[in-house]
């Protein structure tokens, strides 16, 4: 009898990784220490719960590289995906979700997987309990006693940083008088965000009381802690210049308001949908740590939003992770214990679908070492590949920081290719590369359920 694959941390990566490791026949145990001990930043008890945004981003996998690995996801049979298609909402070219059915439904099939155990308790021992082989997916909340373990079994100190949570607006609350309904360029149905447009003033004004307003005070061991540059804070940014949010999450380009034809608004508020029932939308980009009543006050500013009802408010936290490049092997094995792996953001992959994607891989890993099988790392020319060399690539070790995939961590074209045809050319030679890694897994029977006792 297999011995048992302990997952310590029920997010995406650990509920994926679980999911890879039953269907190939392996018991597995989840240890999630929710409700037990809660976080900062969640607010149900759920496995898989989508903390902050509830977009997976871009679905395009001809132009980008997230797109992409959605698309190499699905064709390795992720959990994560699978729940997010059946749960999609609404948002032009990008794959969102109703963010609580979605983590109900991956809660669901865990709970109806036989070879699955859901233990709701809190591990502080980066080794376990004499377990033969551990995951550890813990993500950016780990738990200090966790995190304490784990710099004295690496010998290193983690390294953190804060992750900013946008806030939530009741739809019936919106003013469409001064809103409207479109995507940007008219991508996906062309109506799946809604539109709040500002004049120069009204920006001037937005921008000015986003840096007057009250921000949270950091505690003492939070002060030193950077930002991450892909999820700032929307008074961070607007900090940085007057202009920064007109060209970023605020840019008017591709919209056209319907209520003043032929005139260009100076600034755009764009809003998401965040669940199915299309009641709620999230204010996109606008992750903030300013004080809720200054949140309420400031955001209302906003033209449309006048009355706007929250049904939350927006957050900050801290996100802890590893420098895995130093700490870990190619196959997410820790050095100095290989018996136990890393899994998903604390990885310092950043991005729900990454998360997901390195606890896939780890759960394949694992799959392979009670196999006994030496299986082939995935080529860097694919998504999950890239993704993978750069959390594991030594040369980056001493400069390392938590990344989005992207093009740029895939390999170079190997000719001269001109700059419009590169992302033409980095999906079909991933496409080419992963078929034949995938041809290369089935050689070992690894995607065949229940082979191995």
């Amino acid at each position: 009898m297999t011995q048992r694959v302990h997952i310590i941390g029920g997010g995406l990566a650990g509920s994926e990784a679980a999911w890879q490791l039953a269907s190939r026949g392996f018991p597995v145990t989840i240890h999630e220490m929710r409700p037990t001990v809660s976080t900062p930043a969640h607010q149900t008890e759920t496995l898989a719960e989508l903390v902050c945004s509830n977009s997976f981003r871009s679905d395009d996998a001809e132009r980008s590289a997230i797109g992409l690995l959605h698309q190499e996801m699905r064709k390795l049979n992720s959990i994560i995906l699978r729940c997010a298609d059946a749960n999609q909402v609404p948002a032009g070219g990008a794959l969102a979700v109703d963010r609580n059915a979605f983590s109900v439904a991956v809660q669901t099939l865990l709970e109806k997987e036989p070879l699955i155990k859901i233990e709701r308790d809190e591990i502080t021992n980066v080794s376990g309990n004499g377990w033969e082989r551990v995951i550890i997916a813990t993500g950016p909340l780990t738990s200090n006693a966790l995190a304490k373990s784990i710099g004295q079994k690496t010998g290193e100190d983690s390294l953190a940083f804060f992750d900013a949570i946008a806030p939530i607006v009741y739809k019936d609350t919106i003013d469409f008088n001064t809103a409207w309904f479109q995507s940007r360029y008219d991508k996906g149905t062309g109506s799946d965000y809604i539109n709040c447009p500002l004049s120069e003033d009204q920006y001037n004004d937005f921008v000015l009381e986003l840096e007057r307003g009250k921000k949270t005070e950091f505690k003492d061991w939070e002060k030193e802690t950077p930002y991450f540059e892909g999820c700032l804070p929307i008074e961070v940014m607007a900090s940085r210049g007057r202009k920064t949010l007109a060209f970023g999450p605020m840019k008017p380009v591709g919209l056209t308001n319907p209520h003043t034809p032929g005139e260009r608004p100076f600034a755009v508020v764009q809003l998401r949908q965040d669940n199915a029932l299309g009641t709620l939308y999230n204010i996109v980009g606008f992750q903030t740590k300013l004080r809720y009543e200054d949140q309420k006050r400031i955001f209302r500013m906003i033209p449309g939003l006048k009355n706007a009802r929250f049904a939350r408010l927006g957050g900050i936290h801290r996100n802890t992770f590893i420098n895995s490049p130093r700490l870990l092997d190619q196959k997410l094995r820790l050095k100095v214990e290989p018996k136990i792996r890393f899994a998903g953001q604390i990885t310092g992959c950043e991005g729900y679908v990454e998360s997901a994607a390195v606890g896939l891989l780890a759960g394949l890993f694992t799959s392979a070492d009670i196999a006994e099988a030496d299986i082939i790392l995935p080529p860097q020319e694919t998504a999950i590949g890239a993704l993978l060399a750069h959390i594991t690539g030594d040369f980056r070790s001493s400069i390392y920081q938590p990344m989005n995939v992207n093009f740029g961590l895939f390999p170079e074209p190997e000719e001269r290719t001109r700059k419009r045809d590169r992302k033409a050319f980095y999906t079909n030679r991933a496409r080419e590369h992963f078929e034949q890694w995938l041809k290369d897994l089935n050689n070992y029977s690894l995607f065949a359920p229940n082979q191995a006792v």
